[in-house]
């Protein structure tokens, strides 16, 4: 159940879309809709940001496995541990764009009663793969939005179809996200370990994501839409000035698409998916390892009475002193 219940919940979303394009209700799902998981998305973004972002951190805690500076003959591993905020630029960098410990990751097994250590290099690749190819797709779609588009996108665009295979022109990254999220999802289910702690909120994005790659593939080599309409939609979307009259130009395909990349946006914020911010506000990465070098203060202490010795001693020094423990007073 943890696997079909957001499988058949993508294909109901597809379902509902195909019904109410079909229904003439194309003002809904073209622009009322795209509207409100856009706003869901923003709202949420800012609100779980701030959440996180006002939560206190009493001390240091960054995740270390390298030297600190600490020792002088002891030679300090400055990314795996830094002191100082160039160190801990660049570990993020790492950790962003080219995930460095989920490279550095190992598989752990139990074989003949002995812990073995093994390669796990696929989930690094295809995490990669998935992300990038995610990412790269979402540029390219910015040519929607601008009327002139400039170089720097149609150079990715080149570099993205330099295969040249074909008309329309093959981009790569197509293929890449639809081979890497098949991956995920067949790695999810056929590794027991990981099949026992996944939840149906592992598989919705999954599948959710796939269906809007096969729409995306479908809409580009298989069905025509209209494509100029599709970038008056998104020109009047984008200017706030939609124009009702393009919307019954568009193919129901379209609006399919569209309308799971709305629920993709606004289920964004309240999932696992929130990790693009949680990333970069995360204490145990965006902390250099200085506490030996620089005290620490926690901001959120209030001031406390402190009972100290002496007034500790006054109370029960009569006690102690029965019980032959030694007083510093008399």
């Amino acid at each position: 159940m943890k696997t079909l219940f957001p499988f058949f919940a993508v294909i109901a979303l597809v379902l509902l879309a195909f019904a109410g394009v079909k229904a003439n209700m194309h003002f809904l799902f073209g622009v009322v809709i795209p509207y409100a998981a856009l706003g869901i998305f923003l709202l949420g973004v800012i609100y779980r940001v701030v959440k996180w972002g006002s939560s206190p951190v009493p001390f240091r805690i960054p995740t270390t496995c390298g030297q600190q500076k600490s020792l002088p003959w002891i030679k300090q591993n400055k990314i795996e541990n830094p002191s100082g905020s160039l160190g801990v630029i660049v570990r993020m960098a790492l950790e962003v764009l080219v995930f460095r410990s989920l490279f550095r990751n190992l598989k752990t097994e139990l074989k003949e009663g002995k812990v073995v250590y093994g390669w796990e290099k696929w989930l690094w690749m295809a995490g990669l793969a998935f992300h990038w190819s995610f990412l790269i797709i979402l540029v390219r779609h910015l040519r929607f939005f601008m009327e002139n588009v400039p170089p720097l996108l149609k150079t990715i665009e080149s570099l993205d179809s330099f295969l040249q295979v074909g008309v329309p022109l093959f981009y790569i990254t197509d293929a890449v996200i639809l081979v890497a999220v098949t991956y995920l999802f067949f790695r999810r289910v056929y590794i027991p370990q990981i099949k026992y702690i996944s939840l149906a909120a592992d598989y919705f994005p999954l599948f959710l994501i796939l269906g809007i790659a096969v729409t995306g593939v479908l809409m580009r080599y298989f069905f025509k839409v209209h494509i100029v309409g599709v970038k008056v939609l998104a020109m009047g979307l984008i200017n706030f000035k939609p124009d009702p009259k393009i919307l019954n130009e568009i193919g129901v395909l379209f609006y399919i698409h569209l309308f799971l990349i709305s629920i993709l946006f606004a289920y964004f914020p309240f999932s696992k998916l929130m990790h693009l911010g949680g990333v970069f506000l995360s204490p145990t990465r965006n902390l250099a390892n200085n506490s030996r070098e620089v005290r620490h203060i926690n901001p959120w202490n209030y001031p406390v009475h402190v009972h100290t010795y002496e007034e500790y001693e006054n109370d029960f020094r009569d006690k102690m002193k029965a019980a032959g423990l030694p007083v510093e007073k008399e």
